[in-house]
């Protein structure tokens, strides 16, 4: 039986983290969790679409003393997804222990004004590349022995929302899709799950914290009474990669 240290350790495991300067919210969630898996020992892989994020990321790490290394990547692009995971193979001697699936966009209008490019935009960059990244990254996590794979949803893929329809409907699918993997790939050694943010203080919740009346609205119907901060969402990614979290798979879980 492991020993409590290593159950609350990621010592010797290593990562990809994946994100996408698409939506600034979204970056501050990968910044975050990245910090919170390399203080829990974790060799890590990030990808970003922000050549410019990624090399001022990658020298803010180095200073800390984590162990982070990057490559800029579209992941709405299937070849450069693929491009991504053959580099990762060769850094970590095809084996990976996490997978954090955290690209995402949004444009926010009402349903009948999207357009059938608002919707594969939406599609090709909060569905199908974690879709893609979870195949590719399937033999690399089973060669680990312990794999983990954790999928950056919202609450709007819980809940009702007035707007941003084609949105939600991606992240209601990540939450179904982790459940699938759960049970699919469970064999392998692999669990999956999907953590489901509420408000969160970035950048791209601003207008919505600026406006005091959809502020106050929000609020009342937030236990806690306020917006989360990235390293609150950061740290449920990480306990759900942790081997203290081993009999954890299949769910959805609301940060909020």
């Amino acid at each position: 039986m492991m020993d409590n240290n290593n159950r609350w350790s990621l010592q010797g495991m290593t990562a990809l983290v994946t994100g996408g300067a698409r939506g600034i919210g979204f970056v501050f969630l990968l910044y975050a969790t990245v910090e919170e898996l390399a203080s829990f020992g974790a060799r890590i892989h990030v990808c970003d679409i922000s050549e410019t994020f990624l090399n001022q990321s990658l020298i803010e790490w180095e200073k800390k003393g984590f162990q982070v290394s990057g490559s800029v990547c579209d992941a709405s692009s299937r070849p450069e997804r693929e491009t991504l995971m053959q580099t990762v193979s060769s850094l970590f001697g095809g084996k990976l222990n996490v997978l954090v699936n955290n690209v995402g966009a949004i444009r926010s209008k009402p349903t009948i004004e999207y357009t059938a490019e608002d919707f594969a935009f939406h599609i090709s960059t909060n569905l199908e590349s974690a879709y893609h990244f979870c195949q590719l990254s399937h033999p690399l996590l089973k060669a680990s022995g312990y794999g983990s794979i954790v999928f950056m949803s919202s609450i709007a893929g819980v809940v009702s929302t007035s707007g941003g329809s084609i949105y939600s409907l991606t992240k209601g699918a990540l939450n179904q899709l982790a459940r699938n993997l759960a049970c699919e790939w469970a064999s392998d050694g692999i669990r999956a799950n999907a953590v489901a943010p509420n408000l969160i203080n970035t950048p791209l919740s601003q207008p919505f914290l600026d406006d005091l009346g959809l502020k106050d609205s929000l609020f009342s119907r937030t236990p806690l009474g306020r917006s989360g901060e990235p390293n609150e969402v950061a740290s449920l990614v990480v306990f759900l990669c942790l081997p203290a979290a081993s009999y954890i798979t299949g769910q959805t879980i609301c940060v909020c």
